[in-house]
């Protein structure tokens, strides 16, 4: 009975609080169903499909300025389709080619070996065109820019013309040279529908151990200022001009002090030093790390790319005092600032939320993600929603993004028909012959052993790792990312077809590639072209850059088999090689000549002159390894060729 007397007291009390609760979650009901239309309204507001703009909006007339294009597309976009053009996506990452439109990308990009299935310059062009097609599609359709790694001509691209590596245009030490180089390289790159080049490079490498250092002009940033200008000129010649041939952006790389790295502190494991750290030295920042960078502003490079470095602890990446305190503040960098290859989250020991976040906020603009598009848009939306990242942020990177397009004229371009005509001409081969035989150096040179004369040398011999491979001789960012080894670069010469095109007439010229001429008569003269194996970067990264064994026997071979031996150097940076330079009658250094192997011949056969300089010293031994900035070795000793030398004829 009491428990039954208890529940009826307690029944009505019950159904008052039940009815006084329901009432409660009808409200909370009612709050949610609101906050959730205004959140979808502010969201379609921010990010659905729009309709189109009138055909005759500002921004689509060529007439209008720069600066009010840009002010008034911006006034069309949604915060979703900003959000996209601050996206660089590689092309092989694409979950569907249509998703350029659909998401707004602001770039793709070829990376290492990602190139089309036809590959070849027309298959290229086709396959860029229908990316470009795709973005035209989209609401606004802001067209995107596409780039690649084209460091020494459009080397990615079977029949392109290769040139030298940058260090041996630093050696060549001819700015209209430089220029013009960079000029035929934009050309080539165009043809194929590209519109972003990924160089110059204006590290300073200290460390022949480094595996990039061909990619550098000099270890001298006042070089590396003068070169990297002149580089950017002559990719953007068109540009700002009415010509009606198509325009190339720029990009200087990589942001900043790269080439100051510590050996053994990459942040990379399997590397050694690249992607590794860079001493926190505010000292140097103004006289030796941001010179180059104030050229290439100067120049009007369209970006500028963020290395994978350490500044001290800290990503350079990471660092606002450097991206946009140094770099767009005192520098007065108009251009936009992008990542390397998933420079945003590596090593960033964050989620890719925070990562997003903190990067864009030290002034990046554009992530090369280079897959990871749609989670990233998703968490830069989200960052701005919470914010985390300022519209204003967001506003300022994408007006830099599109001036850039406009600047480039990627928004008046009419779709063009392949022209192979452009691709490897004449005219650029011719171009590039005189490069290669513009920056060889002549180190030693006894007896006036060069140049050969066609008329005395009556039997000359070549040997070596690098007299008949065109592979070697282009080095990496040739076909593949890390290069290839072999005689197979299309339309390229070997320094071998050099030397038997260029000699006399009268002259036999043998070739054995590891010097076993046994039953030979004593040469007039011998040529031993010894090389490196192609590499990139990290991979390239050597604890001791010196010869192949191979090369050592040859030279010792020849030097029993001829009256006279002459060393060429096929490599991407000094090697240690002082008891073979000791053995030869003559020494030129030759770095990474690419597809003209006839420029060496020219010069060892007199009919071009020696005037290249070494554009960074020549160490006698490891314990030189690395000079400081000023050139001085880290042993205080004598390097076996300083910086400037070289001998003239």
């Amino acid at each position: 009975m009491a428990k039954r007397k208890n529940k009826n007291i307690i029944l009505p009390v019950a159904h008052t609080m039940s009815k006084a609760l329901y009432n409660t979650w009808l409200l909370y009901v009612l709050l949610i169903s609101i906050l959730a239309a205004a959140t979808y309204y502010l969201y379609r507001a921010n990010s659905s499909p729009l309709e189109k703009p009138p055909i005759n909006a500002l921004y689509k007339q060529p007439e209008q300025p720069i600066d009010a294009r840009v002010e008034n597309l911006m006034n069309y976009m949604t915060l979703e389709e900003k959000i996209g053009q601050m996206a660089l996506v590689d092309k092989n990452s694409l979950k569907k080619i249509e998703d350029i439109g659909a998401y707004n990308l602001g770039g793709i990009l070829s990376g290492a070996g990602s190139k089309p299935k036809n590959n070849t310059p027309e298959g290229w062009h086709e396959m860029v065109s229908g990316m470009k097609e795709q973005a035209r599609k989209s609401r606004l359709g802001i067209p995107i820019f596409y780039g690649i790694d084209a460091n020494h001509g459009n080397g990615n691209v079977p029949g392109s013309t290769i040139f030298p590596h940058a260090i041996g245009l630093g050696a060549a030490n001819d700015i209209k040279l430089t220029e013009s180089v960079a000029t035929a390289t934009a050309e080539e790159i165009a043809t194929t529908g590209i519109n972003w080049s990924y160089s110059p490079s204006l590290d300073a490498p200290l460390d022949i151990r480094w595996g990039r250092v061909y990619e550098a002009f000099s270890d001298d940033p006042a070089l590396n200022a003068r070169y990297g200008a002149a580089f950017i000129q002559g990719t953007q010649a068109a540009n700002n001009t009415d010509s009606s041939k198509s325009r190339v952006s720029a990009t200087a790389k990589h942001y900043l002090g790269t080439g100051s790295m510590q050996w053994g502190q990459s942040k990379n494991k399997g590397f050694k030093i690249d992607q590794g750290v860079i001493p926190a030295r505010e000292d140097l920042l103004d006289s030796h790390y941001l010179p180059p960078y104030a050229a290439a502003a100067n120049a009007g490079v369209a970006s500028v790319m963020v290395g994978l470095s350490f500044w001290g602890d800290t990503r350079v990446i990471d660092n606002k005092h450097l991206v946009t305190e140094k770099l767009k503040d005192q520098l007065g960098f108009k251009g936009f600032v992008v990542s390397d290859w998933y420079g945003m989250y590596e090593f960033s020991g964050k989620s890719q939320y925070k990562a997003s976040a903190e990067t864009i906020n030290a002034g990046v603009d554009m992530g090369m993600l280079p897959f990871e598009y749609k989670g990233f848009i998703k968490d830069v939306r989200r960052g701005v929603n919470q914010g985390e990242i300022s519209q204003e942020r967001i506003d300022d990177a994408v007006r830099r993004i599109l001036y850039q397009k406009f600047k480039t004229g990627l928004f008046d371009e009419v779709p063009n028909s392949f022209d192979p005509s452009t691709i490897g001409t004449q005219k650029n081969h011719a171009l590039a012959r005189k490069a290669v035989a513009a920056s060889s150096v002549l180190l030693k040179n006894e007896n006036s052993t060069l140049p050969i004369s066609k008329d005395a040398a009556k039997n000359i011999l070549v040997a070596g790792s690098g007299a008949d491979n065109t592979g070697r001789q282009s080095g990496a960012w040739t076909i593949e990312w890390q290069g290839v080894d072999g005689n197979n670069i299309p339309g390229a010469t070997s320094i071998l077809q050099g030397i038997r095109e260029v000699a006399g007439t009268g002259s036999t010229v043998k070739y054995d590639k590891e010097a076993r001429f046994e039953n030979t008569t004593l040469a007039d003269v011998a040529v031993a072209i010894v090389s490196e194996k192609p590499y990139a970067e990290g991979f390239g990264d050597n604890p001791n850059p010196s010869l192949e064994e191979l090369d050592k026997k040859v030279i010792e071979r020849l030097r029993t088999r001829s009256k006279k031996v002459v060393i060429v150097v096929i490599s991407g940076r000094p090697l240690l090689m002082t008891d073979q330079v000791a053995q030869a009658d003559a020494v030129v250094a030759s770095w990474l000549p690419g597809s003209e192997g006839g420029g060496i011949a020219d010069v060892l056969f007199g009919d071009q002159p020696f005037r290249a300089k070494l554009p960074l010293p020549w160490p006698t031994t490891l314990s030189q390894i690395p000079t400081t900035i000023n050139g001085i070795t880290a042993d205080s000793t004598q390097s076996l060729y300083d910086r400037g030398f070289g001998i003239v004829n």
